[in-house]
């Protein structure tokens, strides 16, 4: 949403957008008093919006604030203090949302209209207008969050130097190939989250009761409801683009199953589903991580960007400033001094944090930040990247109105700074010293299935989180029914499954942030379809002659004045004509992918012929 994303709960994790036309609250408003009739004109209107700018912001900066102590420094007074912040900014939208109704038939200029309608959909968890129920809505979400923010698993309870957070479990499962120990720490790391179980039933019910208040079925059709087009429409283009990449995604689960049975035997069945632990991330969401596993022969990447790093000692500050320099290279002002003084770069000793990688935009205009536990690898070098083209996107649009400073759509966001990841290809690297030299063509191979088994392989798994969680809130999948639904959807879209039945004493959807954290989750799926869409458009802004995947913008002024057009259009338009901006086209595109994936995608049809494809 505009102004709630950038200093609230989506904040957290990166920006979100409420993007819909329409949508009356009427249903949830008493009728229009002679009084609200009277201010119900195109300048009581205006002055109504100016009112709402100007009170959200000094709130969500306010919010803001609360909610990067409450990252940065756990207890239970900073999760508080984020708690009542939180729930003055919400309560404050939810009255403006209720109140702008009185505006929904006058004819209107355009922006203002637009302002009017994007309030009322503005709020990714809606609190109820019953005082209580909001104040207990704000602590059990602030709750969650924190108890997401200290989870650990200890191995032995009684020796707390034995206890792994999620920066030691990640480690494991990258770097271990011992299938008993994946499993152990695999369970272990999910025991974090039953104890969530009980409050996220009430969760849904509070968070439900304010999404009906404001009009809405439930808080799944309130997300829904912000991509300027109609929920049930969304949820087909969904469908439409999964179905685009899905015979490329069935492919490569194939390969890597051949692979993998190989080499742990039957533990990993020759045509069932994957095991969820032995994919090299606690998720099964990112499969790069067992790159070396399955990689095909005389196909190395030809250099090893983590080991790299760690031989030059490279900082975590001189990481971020390498990220910097990819922007300013293509037009962008260098950050502001203050992002330097207040980011977090990495994990303080002295207390617990919320370590996942985010960005901040504190004040709307520009105190922005990121917060990372920054450790010398190529995952977290490219992370760098993606953060960072967060904050340039808030400061390309912060000279919007407030409440148009936000992406064109929650997707869009997520997508920008992927996109320059996209372009981290061995010739930036050595542009930049990094490598000495790009390999030649013979390695595309391999750095084509290293990119699938992160990009690929995260389709469908940035699909099924908000199935899963529309199901719950629209109480489709009941509450003693949530742990068999998770695993349900996960079997049917990603081919995946634990070792052993997980039943309802579980809650593994738990174990991953964005569901205590409420972060919304499409935008991910929409993000990785986006990418390789505005990639291969900008590579063309570039005049980039090498095939699709080899392509940087690094340098590249006009691949840099296009992605600005775009971004200083922030929400003030609908998504298709900011996607029009950049792509020259107002449909969302997945056949980039295959054009990017292209040699890979011939390649896998020789390795598994003959094979079982499908579980």
């Amino acid at each position: 949403m505009p102004i709630a994303y950038i200093f609230l709960w989506i904040m957290k994790t990166h920006l979100a957008t409420a993007l819909c036309l329409l949508l009356s609250l009427s249903a949830c408003t008493a009728p229009t008093s002679g009084n609200d009739a009277a201010v119900a004109t195109g300048a009581g209107a205006q002055k109504f919006m100016d009112n709402v700018n100007e009170t959200l912001l000094k709130l969500g900066i306010e919010g803001s604030q609360a909610g990067w102590v409450s990252e940065t420094h756990i207890t239970d007074d900073t999760s508080a203090l984020n708690a009542r912040a939180n729930q003055r900014f919400i309560d404050a939208t939810a009255r403006f949302s209720k109140e702008s109704v009185k505006f929904d038939k006058l004819d209107l200029a355009p922006d203002l209209r637009r302002e009017l309608n994007l309030l009322k959909v503005s709020l990714v968890m809606a609190t109820p207008s019953d005082p209580k129920g909001g104040e207990e809505l704000t602590k059990i979400a602030a709750n969650l969050d924190a108890a997401y923010g200290k989870g650990k698993w200890c191995p032995d309870p009684k020796k707390p130097e034995t206890c792994l957070d999620i920066n030691k479990i990640t480690d494991i499962m990258r770097e271990s190939r011992d299938p008993k120990k994946l499993r152990e720490v695999w369970e272990g790391w999910h025991t974090i989250s039953p104890p969530m179980r009980k409050d996220y039933v009430r969760f849904v019910e509070l968070s439900n009761k304010g999404a009906k208040e404001l009009g809405f079925a439930d808080t799944g059709a309130m997300w829904r409801a912000k991509y300027d087009m109609p929920p049930d429409e969304f949820t087909k283009e969904l469908d439409r683009l999964w179905g685009q990449v899905r015979p490329l995604y069935l492919k490569l689960h194939a390969y890597v199953r051949m692979k993998l049975h190989e080499k742990y035997g039957d533990i990993v069945p020759v045509s069932g589903p994957l095991p969820a632990h032995l994919l090299g991330n606690i998720w099964a969401q990112d499969w790069t991580n067992i790159y070396p596993l399955v990689a095909p022969a005389n196909a190395d990447p030809g250099y090893n960007l983590t080991d790299i790093l760690n031989r030059r000692r490279m900082a975590p500050v001189e990481m971020v400033k390498a990220g910097e320099r990819f922007y300013t290279s293509i037009g962008f002002a260098p950050l502001p001094r203050t992002f330097w003084e207040r980011s977090m770069f990495v994990k303080p000793r002295d207390r617990e944090v919320v370590c996942h990688a985010s960005a901040w935009d504190i004040d709307s205009v520009e105190d922005v930040r990121i917060k990372m536990c920054i450790q010398p690898t190529d995952e977290d070098f490219k992370t760098i990247h993606h953060e960072l083209g967060h904050n340039f996107y808030q400061r390309a649009y912060k000279d919007l109105p407030v409440i148009f400073r936000d992406s064109a759509n929650d997707g869009f966001h997520e997508a920008i700074g992927d996109t320059i990841a996209l372009s981290v290809t061995p010739e930036y690297l050595a542009k930049i010293g990094l490598i000495d030299k790009a390999p030649d063509a013979s390695r595309d191979i391999g750095l084509l299935l290293d990119k699938a088994l992160e990009k690929i392989a995260f389709l469908p798994f940035g699909l099924l989180i908000d199935q899963w969680r529309w199901k719950v809130f629209s109480g489709e999948i009941k509450p003693e029914d949530y742990n068999k639904s998770w695993w349900d959807l996960r079997l049917k879209y990603q081919g995946v499954a634990p070792m052993a039945a997980r039943g309802e004493e579980f809650f593994d959807p738990g174990a991953k942030y964005h569901v205590p954290g409420n972060v919304p989750y499409t935008r991910y799926f929409l993000a990785f379809i986006l990418q390789f869409q505005f990639h291969r458009a900008l590579s063309q802004a570039a005049n980039c002659a090498l095939p699709i995947h080899r392509c940087s913008i690094y340098e590249s002024a006009e691949a840099g004045k296009k992605l600005n057009a775009m971004l200083s259009m922030g929400l003030s338009r609908p998504w298709p004509e900011a996607l029009e901006k950049i792509a020259g086209t107002r449909q969302m595109d997945a056949t980039a992918i295959l054009d990017y994936f292209k040699p890979l995608d011939a390649w896998l049809d020789e390795q598994i012929k003959g094979k079982p494809v499908g579980w």
